[in-house]
C-alpha cells in the first residue's frame, strides 16, 4: 500500500516489489508494473532506464529496509533471541510483501539473496556469541556451523511459510505462529526432541 502522496517513482517501486513478490521478478513485465502503478511504461524507463535497473533498485531498497529493521531490533533484542525472522518481521506492517519477496530472492540464489543471507548469517554469529557471553547458550567448538544450523532452521519459517500454514492452520509469521514456533524451537534447543538410546 503506497501513500496517496507518493511520487510516481515511489509508486513504481512499491508496485514492482508487490508484483515481484507475488509472481517472481522474471514473470513481471514493465507493462505489468506500469498498469499496477497507474503510469506509462515510458515513465518507468524514464525513471529507471531499464527493467533490470528497476529490479536492482527494488533489491537495494529491500536490503536497506531489512538492514534498518535488524539493526534497530538487534540493539535491544540481541541477547534474548537469535531468530533473524523474528527480528526482521517485528517492524513490518501486516500484509507486507517483503517476506514473500525475500523468499523469491533466497530460493533463486540471486546476488541480493546471497547478500541478505550473508548479512543474516553474520548477525546470527554475533548474536549467539553475545548469548554465549551472557550465559544464555552453551558455547561450542564450531560456532560457525552452529550459526548456520540456527539460521537454516529459522529461515524455514520464511521459505516454507505457506506449507507450514496449510499443515498447521496458522501463519508461522503471524504473532501467534511465531509464538508457537518459538515455544517448540526453544524446547528442542534446550531439552532436545529425541530420547537417547538406552545402552545395551
Amino acid at each position: 500500500m503506497t501513500s496517496p502522496n507518493a511520487t510516481s517513482r515511489e509508486r513504481i517501486l512499491a508496485n514492482a516489489l508487490s508484483l515481484f513478490a507475488a509472481r517472481g521478478a522474471d514473470a513481471v513485465s514493465v507493462r505489468d508494473i506500469a498498469a499496477a502503478a497507474g503510469v506509462s511504461p515510458a515513465l518507468i524507463l524514464h525513471h529507471f532506464g531499464s527493467r533490470e535497473r528497476l529490479r536492482q533498485e527494488v533489491d537495494e531498497s529491500v536490503i536497506a529496509t531489512f538492514d534498518y529493521l535488524l539493526d534497530a531490533e538487534a540493539t535491544t533484542a540481541s541477547v534474548t533471541t537469535a531468530s533473524v525472522v523474528e527480528l526482521m518481521t517485528a517492524g513490518l506492517p501486516p500484509g507486507s510483501p517483503l517476506p514473500a519477496y525475500v523468499r523469491q530472492l533466497v530460493i533463486t540464489n540471486s546476488p541480493a539473496g546471497s547478500k541478505l543471507f550473508k548479512r543474516w548469517y553474520e548477525l546470527t554469529v554475533n548474536v549467539t556469541a553475545q548469548m554465549d557471553a551472557a550465559g544464555q547458550t552453551n558455547p561450542t567448538d564450531d560456532p560457525a556451523m552452529r550459526a548456520a544450523f540456527l539460521l537454516a532452521n529459522d529461515l524455514a519459517l520464511l521459505l516454507l511459510q505457506r506449507h507450514i500454514e496449510d499443515a498447521t492452520g496458522v501463519d508461522p509469521l503471524s504473532t501467534a505462529g511465531l509464538q508457537r514456533w518459538a515455544t517448540i524451537a526453544l524446547g528442542a534447543y534446550t531439552d532436545g526432541v529425541f530420547v537417547p538410546p538406552h545402552p545395551e
